[in-house]
């Protein structure tokens, strides 16, 4: 197979399926297949790097039993443990979060879902960034109803994640508390509401390279625009803390493999990328277009401002979307920050 030719059909309108023989990419040159997956990216996506950050909005003694999650209560593990945090530490940190150049901003609260009390206070939340910041709001809450969602919505939510972290048939082996079909349920119900969904999920879990290959399709048969790719950083006290950890090389093939099967989606450079040279710098030359980022992530040493500056450096835009129709209002904000 010649990877470069393929993303020339690609770029032209071809689309892989199911029924492609893709094995080939598994082991084809990985230099010639990022370089065809960033032709893709650079075609479909543009110069433009979408940032999302996010806030611990309630952290711990979820009960899911997640087998790569420090939060699940039935792990061992030395994870924070709080409540759902006050609206002003939330609005505080989106604006902290807008004023350094970021897309969106979302909350991430562990468990199966909020509880209603806790609901009403996420809504109040989202009103009061909705009024007070131009940053975009996604949110990452568990399982929803309809109704739910809805509210969300209303509230100034764009945007949910809720990652279906791997393939169908790998899914039983990393969680048992609910199920594949269950999570396909939940992000139907989010774009039923005209919601962005924003789904991927973790490789270096144990799945075998068919395992990706069919995450990536179920994501492009969802229609999903927004696909976070995590690297998994064993921790302590899960039962996934003995895994070996990935190389570089299994990450940038992986990335490259969801660009070519997802060619208009942002592959979004997410958790891992301590593995990486550079933070991941490489991977947005391997078909990324976008990132988490921010200054409290744990597994890696980035800042928002190390992450604009690293993109700048690969010439690529990193202007915010809310901003994108005010540039010069935006660029005197960016100046005062630097003084």
């Amino acid at each position: 197979m010649d990877v470069l030719q393929l993303a020339k059909q690609i770029i032209d309108g071809k689309r892989l399926t199911r029924d492609d023989n893709v094995q080939e990419l598994l082991t084809c040159n990985l230099d010639e297949l990022c370089e065809g997956a960033d032709k893709i990216r650079e075609y479909y996506i543009g110069d433009k790097v979408d940032l999302c950050s996010i806030i611990s909005g309630k952290s711990g003694k979820c009960g899911e039993n997640c087998k790569f999650c420090a939060q699940a209560a039935c792990h061992n593990t030395n994870c924070n443990v709080y409540d759902l945090l006050d609206t002003e530490t939330i609005v505080s940190e989106a604006k902290a979060n807008e004023n350094e150049g970021v897309d969106r901003f979302a909350i991430v609260n562990s468990g199966h879902g909020p509880l209603p009390k806790d609901f009403e206070k996420i809504i109040h939340i989202y009103e009061v960034m909705k009024e007070e910041c131009r940053i975009e709001l996604c949110a990452s809450l568990g399982f929803l109803t309809s109704e739910q969602f809805h509210r969300l919505h209303m509230a100034g939510v764009t945007s949910y994640h809720n990652n279906i972290e791997t393939s169908r048939n790998y899914f039983p082996n990393i969680c048992t508390s609910h199920t594949f079909d269950d999570k396909i349920a939940n992000i139907k119900r989010a774009i039923a509401e005209g919601l962005n969904v924003c789904s991927g999920g973790i490789i270096g879990m144990g799945e075998s390279w068919q395992d990706r290959i069919d995450m990536a399709f179920d994501l492009n048969e969802l229609g999903i625009k927004s696909i976070p790719v995590n690297s998994l950083m064993p921790i302590k006290g899960t039962p996934f803390a003995d895994l070996p950890r990935l190389t570089e090389e299994d990450i940038l093939r992986t990335i490259a493999i969801f660009r070519y099967i997802n060619p208009e989606a942002d592959i979004r450079l997410a958790g891992g990328r301590a593995l990486m040279s550079e933070n991941g710098k490489k991977s947005f030359i391997s078909g990324a277009s976008a990132s988490i980022t921010g200054n409290m992530l744990t597994t890696s040493g980035s800042t928002i401002a190390s992450d604009r500056q690293m993109l700048r450096d690969l010439n690529r835009d990193v202007t915010p979307t809310w901003a994108s129709e005010d540039v010069d209002d935006y660029s005197l904000v960016m100046d005062s920050n630097k003084s």
